[in-house]
């Protein structure tokens, strides 16, 4: 008699530089990601899942090909903006997976959610999440707790656009004469942007603002070693960083964990020490019971994890409509 192949799972990591999918099965086996450099369109209704379907389904169809696999056990799909925009998707996806893929297994996560589950899987903790913009989650299993993430103009306070635009305002100070000022920074600025006088008109106009200014980041931290300017601005950061951290890491560790843990996910951290030291040491001074940890994978291992956790009934993450909603699960 033949033994039963592996179940496969699908699991889809949806955000504003395209959409990438991969499949998991439950010996262990990944396969290699696929993906298209296409967003997924955004339409009066929220995330369109009409133009979701016909982006992943190409995709869908090459990893069970090369897989050798027929239906799926379950389907996972973490989009940025699910919280507040995944109303079309949560009318259309349930048929057409069942359809597609024969499950009626889904599970729709935030893209945070999805960032939580890769970098610390499906127990307690909480994560920072930070690129562009930033968001803390955490979770005690009974419900979500979110900090920030509210975009560059309302939050996302320590994040990459954040540092960007103090970086660049400091440049702006130095050009003036004003205190506060920083000519290693003002020197930077006029290399990326040219004269400073003519920074506003070419920032403000830009659609892709929030990115324009975090592309500044880097620049922040390549000076911090010899800036003292630069370097109160990430330690500013940092603890903002924190903060919102500690608003949202449960006070007590899950049984099977000595001390709750905290991740770090996202390209912001890329930075490097003149970042992570301070971030290190205002954790250590808000949340001395912490642990900091590496994230264990990214968003679209975390969407696998959540699509694991679905097939095989064992999905103990706090659901609700805008974080984490499940179909036949």
């Amino acid at each position: 008699m033949t033994a039963p192949g592996p179940r496969w799972v699908l699991g889809v990591d949806s955000g504003g530089s395209g959409l990438r999918a991969a499949l998991a099965a439950d010996d262990g086996s990944r396969s290699e990601p696929l993906r298209t450099s296409v967003p997924v369109r955004t339409a009066a209704a929220g995330i369109d899942a009409g133009h979701l379907l016909e982006l992943l389904l190409p995709l869908s169809g090459a990893l069970l090909e090369r897989a050798g696999a027929g239906q799926l056990s379950a389907v996972a799909v973490g989009a940025a903006g699910m919280a507040s925009l995944g109303d079309d998707l949560r009318a259309v996806l349930p048929a057409a997976v069942r359809r597609e893929f024969g499950t009626g297994r889904l599970v729709l996560a935030a893209d945070a959610v999805t960032a939580y589950t890769g970098a610390l899987g499906l127990g307690a903790g909480a994560v920072l999440a930070a690129g562009t913009g930033m968001i803390a989650l955490g979770t005690d299993l009974t419900r979500w707790r979110r900090a920030d993430g509210w975009g560059h103009l309302l939050g996302d306070c320590g994040g990459g656009a954040w540092i960007g635009r103090a970086g660049l305002e400091a440049a702006m100070r130095a050009h003036d004469g004003r205190r506060g000022g920083s000519p290693a920074l003002l020197e930077r600025a006029e290399a990326v942007f040219g004269p400073a006088p003519e920074l506003p008109g070419k920032l403000y106009p830009r659609t892709d603002r929030p990115a324009a200014l975090a592309s500044f980041a880097p620049e922040v931290a390549a000076c911090a070693a010899a800036d003292s300017v630069s370097a109160a601005i990430l330690d500013t950061a940092a603890l903002h960083l924190a903060e919102a951290a500690a608003a949202v890491t449960p006070e007590e560790a899950p049984s099977e964990r000595p001390h709750p843990e905290l991740a770090l996910t996202g390209g912001l951290f890329r930075l490097g020490e003149p970042l992570l030291a301070p971030l290190r040491a205002h954790v250590a001074e808000l949340l001395p019971q912490v642990r900091l940890v590496p994230a264990a994978g990214d968003p679209l291992e975390g969407a696998l994890r959540l699509a694991l956790g679905a097939a095989a009934g064992d999905l103990a993450l706090p659901r609700d409509g805008r974080m984490l909603w499940v179909a036949g699960a």
